[in-house]
C-alpha cells in the first residue's frame, strides 16, 4: 500500500518533534547542518554519541553500522554539475529507523532535492521503498558522469591522433583523477550493499518491501565498479598514447634535423677544402672562371642532389 511521506528539508526542531508527535514515517534532509542542530536532532531521536560525531565528520568510507532501533550508513555519490577534476563526489550520512530516515550532506546534492520533491508530491510504495530510492538516486548518479568521461576520452584520442598538446596531457590527467576518486568509494560501496543493507529491512516499526530492491543496488555498483576500471585503462591507454605520438614527433623532428646536417656536411667539406689559401691550388686549379661554377657551385650542387635521391630512395624523406 502506497504511503504519503513527509519530506522535510533543513527543518527546523520544533517541525522534527511535531512529526514524531504524529508517529508518522517522513524523511529528514540536512544540508550543511551545524554541530548544535546535529547535538539536538540526536537528543530528539536518541541517537548514539558515536553516530553524532559521524555525521560532523566527513571524508569518510562507505560503510554501514547497526544501532538499537537503527542503523547509519555512510554512501557515496557525485555530482554531474562538477567539472572534471572539481570536488566530484558527494558523501551522504544515511539514518533509518522505522520511524524516519535522515540524510546529511554538507553541499548542494541535485539528484536528493528533485527525489524529495517528487516524494512531497507523490505517494511512496512503502517506507522500506523510499529507503531503496534514496540510495539509489545517489549511486545512478555516476552513471552520467561517468558516460561524460566516456565521451571525453574519446575526445582525447581524437586529438592526441591529430595534434598532440599538452592541454591534452592536462585533460587527461583530470579524467584519472575523477576515475581514482570514485574508484575510492565504489569498492567500499560494494562491500555494503552486498553484506549489509538489506539488513535495513529488519529495523523494528519499518514496512517491509521486496528485498530485491536492495539486492538492485548491489548489481548498480558492480557495473559502476566495472565501467570505472574499464575507463581508468582507457585513460591509461590515452597516457601511452600522448606519449608514444609525442615521442614519435620528437624522432621526426630529429630525423630532419639530421637529414639537414648530412646535407650540409659535404657542402662544409667542399667549401672548406677550396678556401685553403694553397699555391698549388690557386695556380692550377681555381684559377679559371669555370673552376667556380664546376668545382665551387657544381660540386656542392650535385651533393646536395646526390643526399636527395639517398634519403628518398632509403624513404628517409
Amino acid at each position: 500500500m502506497a504511503v504519503q511521506t513527509p519530506c522535510l528539508h533543513n527543518a527546523t526542531h520544533a517541525d522534527i518533534a511535531h512529526q514524531l508527535d504524529a508517529g508518522q514515517f517522513f524523511w529528514l534532509d540536512l544540508e550543511d547542518p551545524s554541530p548544535g542542530h546535529i547535538e539536538r536532532l540526536g537528543r530528539q531521536l536518541g541517537l548514539h554519541e558515536i553516530t553524532l560525531e559521524d555525521a560532523l565528520h566527513f571524508g569518510q568510507r562507505p560503510r554501514y553500522e547497526d544501532y538499537p532501533g537503527y542503523a547509519s550508513l555512510v554512501v557515496c555519490g557525485v555530482d554531474p554539475g562538477t567539472e572534471s577534476g572539481g570536488p566530484l563526489l558527494r558523501e551522504v550520512h544515511v539514518i533509518v529507523s522505522g520511524n524516519y530516515v535522515v540524510t546529511i550532506h554538507r553541499r548542494p546534492f541535485q539528484a536528493l532535492a528533485e527525489l524529495r520533491a517528487r516524494y512531497a508530491e507523490l505517494p511512496a510504495r512503502s517506507e522500506q521503498f523510499l529507503i531503496y530510492k534514496i540510495l539509489d538516486t545517489i549511486t545512478q548518479t555516476f552513471f552520467p558522469v561517468l558516460a561524460r568521461v566516456d565521451d571525453t576520452i574519446d575526445e582525447i584520442e581524437e586529438q592526441l591522433l591529430a595534434n598532440p598538446t599538452p592541454e591534452s596531457l592536462a585533460r587527461i590527467v583530470s579524467v584519472k583523477r575523477d576515475l581514482v576518486a570514485m574508484r575510492r568509494v565504489v569498492t567500499p560501496l560494494r562491500d555494503v550493499f552486498a553484506r549489509n543493507v538489506e539488513r535495513i529491512s529488519d529495523l523494528p516499526g519499518l514496512e517491509v518491501d521486496d528485498h530485491l530492491f536492495f539486492r538492485d543496488l548491489y548489481d548498480s555498483v558492480i557495473h559502476i565498479g566495472d565501467l570505472v576500471d574499464s575507463y581508468r585503462d582507457l585513460a591509461s591507454g590515452a597516457t601511452d598514447l600522448y606519449l608514444s605520438t609525442v615521442a614519435n614527433r620528437q624522432g621526426d623532428i630529429s630525423k630532419q634535423l639530421a637529414i639537414i646536417a648530412t646535407i650540409f656536411l659535404p657542402l662544409t667539406f667542399l667549401t672548406g677544402f677550396f678556401g685553403q689559401n694553397f699555391a698549388f691550388l690557386t695556380g692550377n686549379v681555381i684559377n679559371h672562371t669555370w673552376t667556380f661554377f664546376v668545382l665551387g657551385l657544381g660540386l656542392l650542387v650535385a651533393s646536395v642532389i646526390g643526399f636527395t635521391i639517398f634519403f628518398r630512395t632509403r624513404k628517409w624523406i
